[in-house]
């Protein structure tokens, strides 16, 4: 499967093609607008947050709730666009003065300066509306519809906020249904209370500064199966894959697979998971430090995974920056922004994570309808239950 995404933050929707998904599966409409919902959630969030109310359309590729095996077609329209109709208008505009919305000063941490020398555009605003985040409205709606063939074969998706600036939960293991629905009920999608009322202390100081916050993220992928990537060459190595779109995030600057950075603190001893075998249960490991992958491939265990955002670019208290025009100084110019989008970052985060998982399962199962996949799936299955 491949998918790609097309339009800009202002402009008058985001598109989506996905490319390679099976025919007969059946799509929840309800579920797909149902994370778009999560992604626009979260304490901290901006105006734009109230203005969009993201839902998606498909306009390709089903038909009667299911897919057909052709290209899907998806859209989001952005409400905000009828404040920007002039500003970002497609056709060419006689007479119409726009240079006061140039965008003419970089604003640090963005895309603006680099993209502006790369493509060779004067105003900035071209790189921008591009560069958004708003574009991973449309990741999550690609990933939604991801998730929904590894549901059909009892794969489960669960995220969880695991710090904010200088506060982190306090860890604890619990099943995966209580898990997502802990985390729904928070507006910052933790399981820590205590740590909840601390963040929330934390994204008011820094907005009444004018300042913004990062955090870490983590996603759960359980019930896949074993050997999902592959060993033989680097471009297949699921964790490798993982780490590449967790990373192609706006604003994510780190991604770890299971106990990640902590491995070089300890012993080998404290890293590896012993294997182990139980008769009707098959091979296991006993901990899942590796978080579900080894030598690029799944072991059966939960795959976790965890980004690292960065606070947000766009700060009130504007940094410094340099006009593009007289090359002299300036106060970088202000978008509308967050104070603070990691709950919403790990949305996008499971549903990235989701995607490549399933782009996965399907290499492995093959198929071009989910019966035949399934089919493939259950003599697997048979396969390594007699190994």
């Amino acid at each position: 499967m491949r998918y790609l995404t097309a339009g800009e933050t202002h402009g008058p929707q985001l598109t989506g093609i996905i490319e390679g998904f099976p025919s007969n599966v059946t799509i929840d409409f309800e579920e797909v607008n149902f994370q778009l919902a999560r992604r626009q959630k979260g304490y901290g969030r901006g105006r734009r947050m109230q203005i969009e109310k993201d839902t998606a359309k498909f306009v390709g590729g089903v038909r009667h709730g299911k897919t057909t095996g052709a290209p899907i077609a998806l859209l989001v329209e952005n409400n905000d666009w009828k404040h920007w109709t002039s500003v970002m208008n497609i056709e060419p505009i006689e007479g119409n003065d726009e240079t006061k919305r140039r965008v003419n000063r970089p604003r640090p941490g963005h895309a603006d300066l680099n993209g502006g020398l790369k493509y060779n555009q004067k105003d900035l605003r071209n790189i921008l509306e591009r560069s958004s985040a708003r574009e991973t409205t449309m990741r999550v709606a690609t990933g939604a519809v991801a998730r929904q063939l590894l549901a059909a074969f009892g794969i489960k998706v669960a995220g969880q906020v695991i710090r904010i600036g200088d506060v982190a939960v306090q860890r604890k293991e619990m099943p995966m249904d209580e898990l997502i629905r802990i985390t729904e009920e928070s507006p910052l999608r933790v399981t820590d209370k205590d740590a909840e009322a601390r963040m929330i202390s934390a994204i008011d100081a820094a907005k009444e500064d004018g300042d913004t916050l990062g955090g870490i993220v983590e996603c759960i992928i359980e019930g896949v199966p074993v050997g999902l990537g592959s060993h033989v060459q680097w471009d297949r190595k699921l964790d490798g894959r993982i780490a590449q779109a967790v990373l192609s995030i706006q604003a994510f600057k780190g991604c770890e697979i299971g106990i990640g950075f902590e491995a070089a603190e300890l012993r080998g001893s404290k890293v590896h998971d012993e294997i182990m075998y139980e008769e009707g249960r098959g091979f296991y490991r006993s901990t899942n430090r590796a978080g579900g992958l080894e030598g690029g491939m799944t072991t059966g265990e939960p795959i976790v995974v965890r980004g690292v955002m960065k606070p947000i670019s766009t700060l009130y208290k504007a940094l410094q920056s340099v006009d593009i025009d007289s090359k002299e100084a300036f106060t970088a110019q202000v978008e509308r922004s967050d104070t603070c989008a990691v709950p919403a970052a790990g949305v996008i985060l499971e549903n990235v994570v989701a995607w490549e998982v399933a782009n996965a399962f399907l290499e492995k199962f093959g198929g071009d309808s989910i019966e035949e996949i399934r089919r493939n799936y259950e003599s697997y299955l048979e396969q390594v239950k007699n190994y």
